[in-house]
């Protein structure tokens, strides 16, 4: 549901005095944790920064979909299910993550704590029939050990987008093990109680039923493989656009390695599409055609990375990196 003017107008102070303050506010927000959090409009594809209440539980950073009690979900909300990869500041900290929902008894479980630190939400729980959203956001990047120490240049650049492709992907692959298995057993993260997300397939029974269909996979998976697929179309995008072309005018013998490095782009997004295809339905999935194409994006996917590594990290090395990107932006370029 779209904002009001006054609401964008109050939001808009808020944000600007967070960031003034190194993430301290007045108001009514004084003395409270608070968060800006950035999504990228699902149907516009333009950022959209909102502060947040926010509350630590189970070593999760969380937010509430609670849009005061009303009876639709916000749009951020929206957003984050169309498009995971969001950004978060904290303080003078911000950092990109991903916002993935709870389900079912994991949620309620969560909401329990979170109303014990901030009733709150309790109350607004209390005006709709309709189950608030719990979402955390994980934080997003490489691991410790992985990936370059420190990125001066566009070839440590590179390597660490890499490095957290790779480690998506294994992570989705590692999700959809315990997803088919769970769905097999019948002991998965959609029993306990429904939320209405307005995506997915399936028709939901819980509560939230009534702002639209309920997601029959669990989110986790969902979220992941969404970040993951959209992460790399926007870096393969992002280096057709930009860093093959830039290259290519300074290192003209190297065009044919470029224009083979762009094919392979379009073979993976390919392999994308059929997986965001199976995405849309996973609920009934065949778990074998779904392993297979990971598979297949998986084997695809690492001998790119590796043959692209083998092409450009020598021309990349010694090319300072352009300056930090403003908040919101999305991570996955190099160019």
């Amino acid at each position: 549901m779209p904002m009001s003017s006054p609401h964008l107008s109050f939001n808009q102070s808020i944000i600007d005095e967070f960031r003034a303050n190194a993430g301290k506010v007045g108001g009514p927000f004084e003395g409270g944790d608070l968060l800006l959090l950035t999504t990228t409009g699902a149907r516009s594809a333009t950022e959209h920064t909102v502060p947040l209440g926010f509350v630590r539980a189970d070593g999760l950073l969380l937010v509430v979909g609670s849009a005061g009690g009303a009876d639709r979900h916000p749009a951020w909300y929206h957003n984050l299910l169309a498009r995971p990869m969001v950004r978060v500041e904290i303080g003078t900290e911000a950092f990109e993550a991903i916002a993935v929902p709870a389900e079912g008894a994991r949620r309620d479980l969560l909401f329990e704590q979170i109303v014990r630190t901030a009733p709150g939400y309790g109350d607004y729980q209390a005006r709709t029939t309709r189950i608030l959203p719990v979402v955390a956001l994980e934080r997003s990047g490489p691991e410790p050990g992985e990936g370059p120490e420190r990125v001066v240049d566009l070839a440590g650049k590179l390597r660490e987008i890499h490095t957290w492709l790779r480690a998506q992907l294994r992570q989705v692959r590692a999700e959809a093990d315990a997803h088919f298995a769970d769905a097999g057993t019948g002991t998965g993260p959609d029993t306990g109680t429904g939320q209405g997300t307005g995506q997915g397939t399936g028709t939901g029974t819980g509560p939230g039923a009534g702002t639209g269909p309920r997601i029959g996979l669990g989110l986790q998976l969902r979220q992941h493989c969404l970040a993951f697929c959209q992460s790399l179309e926007f870096h393969h995008s992002s280096e057709d656009a930009h860093m093959f072309p830039g290259l290519a005018r300074h290192y003209p013998h190297l065009r044919d390695v470029f224009d083979r490095l762009g094919e392979e782009h379009r073979t993976l997004a390919r392999v994308q599409a059929e997986l965001l295809t199976l995405l849309g339905g996973i609920a009934t999935a065949d778990p074998r055609r779904f392993r297979a194409e990971l598979d297949r994006m998986t084997r695809e996917l690492h001998a790119h990375l590796d043959r692209e590594e083998e092409s450009l990290l020598p021309v990349l090395a010694g090319i300072p990196l352009p300056p930090s990107p403003s908040p919101g932006t999305t991570p996955g370029t190099t160019g």
